[in-house]
């Protein structure tokens, strides 16, 4: 005989599907806590770094690359232009103040240099010439002169002596008074003469003198020619480095025309390209200094070239102390400029957080730094080692400055 069977309840013949239902709920619960809660990140502490917000000395400056320039690059023009004939220097060789870089020729200058000197010569001869006559005129007029005074002292006294005649009754009234009116008549002409002999003797050393300007301007000429040629040696203005011959042996080159450079090598500048960012901040005369083997060399700005290409612009800086022993051209040192002074402010190191976050977040650490969530911060200034801190950190907060390449999207990190 059959047994009939009892049927089971549907909660026992339906218990896998109930239990996989459940799982499924559950799962499906968590998935939606997480995604409605922060997303956490477990992140090991060897992969992060971690630093302490304090309240410590902040100062502003740049880091850059600088590279060694000379002090003063000089360049060398010809004064006279003409042919290279032969270049002496060669490029980079030490050159002292006077030293032959090279030499011209200039067959026009010679020519004019011969044609100056003729010239000076018929000026000299026809000067000594001139002289010569000018000397005899003189003579001549002096004699003359002489002649005349001779003449009008003879007739005083011939007058002077028939006076006495008449005096005497020897002479007549009539006769005294022709004998007076010859008298004025020869003393007033020999006046006249004598004036016109000191006339003529004045435009005899007017004569000579403008001769003798000629002459002295015909002189100078000659010797501004002579001068010239001195010109077609091209020296070293100064003491330094030949660093560029721009010329060829034959080649023509007109007066005034660059043909090298000399580097003046006894003192060095560092020329340096900044950010467009601090074209209102860098000024002549702010301290900066590079270090270098552990040891600090102050330097100053000497130069600012307000110009901006490709979003930077140049200065320049000199040494206001002792230099490396090691400085040449050419050579590039990390220089610091100072935008200010040091001042007590809250800072954090450097990281790569800034570059994630902009510098508008940042993940803080709790009391025993084993989870981290962002907090928004405030950033002011910055320089290559630290950020200034304005708001949403205190001293004595602990911060992730580094690691947040590996962070995604993560809203908390719990360190392991």
């Amino acid at each position: 005989m059959d047994i009939q069977l009892k049927k089971k309840p549907w909660y026992v013949r339906h218990r896998y599907r109930l239990v996989a239902g459940v799982a499924a709920i559950a799962g499906l619960a968590y998935v939606m806590a997480l995604a409605s809660g922060p997303r956490r990140l477990r992140v090991d502490a060897e992969t992060i770094q971690i630093a302490e917000v304090k309240n410590g000395d902040f100062l502003e400056y740049v880091d850059v690359e600088g590279v060694v320039h000379p002090i003063l690059t000089l360049m060398v023009n010809v004064r006279e232009g003409g042919n290279v004939e032969r270049i002496v220097a060669e490029e980079g060789s030490l050159m002292r103040r006077g030293d032959t870089i090279l030499t011209l020729t200039n067959p026009d200058l010679m020519r004019d240099l011969d044609d100056q000197r003729d010239e000076w010569e018929k000026q000299r001869i026809t000067y000594e010439e001139k002289a010569i006559e000018m000397e005899q005129r003189t003579l001549t007029l002096k004699q003359q002169a002489l002649e005349a005074e001779y003449e009008l002292d003879k007739i005083r006294k011939s007058f002077a002596l028939e006076e006495e005649e008449y005096k005497m009754g020897i002479r007549s009234k009539a006769q005294l008074e022709v004998s007076a009116d010859e008298f004025r008549y020869k003393t007033e002409s020999t006046r006249l003469k004598l004036q016109s002999l000191k006339s003529d003797s004045a435009m005899t050393v007017i004569r000579k003198e403008l001769l003798l300007n000629d002459r002295e301007r015909e002189r100078k000429k000659w010797e501004r020619s002579l001068r010239r040629t001195e010109d077609l040696v091209v020296r070293a203005p100064v003491d330094g480095q030949l660093s560029l011959v721009k010329v060829t042996p034959g080649q023509q080159v007109a007066s005034g025309e660059h043909i090298a450079e000399v580097k003046v090598m006894d003192r060095f500048k560092i020329h340096a390209a900044l950010s467009e960012y601090y074209i209102d901040r860098v000024t002549t005369g702010l301290p900066a200094s590079v270090t270098y083997q552990g040891r600090r060399y102050p330097l100053r700005v000497s130069k600012v070239v307000p110009e901006v290409k490709d979003r930077t612009f140049d200065v320049d800086l000199v040494f206001t102390g002792e230099m490396p022993d090691n400085v040449r051209l050419g050579k590039s040192f990390r220089v610091q400029i100072e935008l200010g002074q040091p001042e007590k402010t809250v800072v954090i190191p450097r990281g790569d957080f800034y570059r994630q976050t902009g510098g508008n977040w940042i993940f803080k650490l709790d009391a025993d730094r084993t989870r981290a969530v962002k907090v928004p911060i405030e950033i002011s200034r910055q320089n290559p080692r630290q950020y200034e801190i304005t708001g949403g950190l205190q001293p004595g907060d602990w911060v992730v400055v580094a690691g947040y390449d590996n962070f995604a999207d993560a809203e908390e990190l719990v360190v392991r």
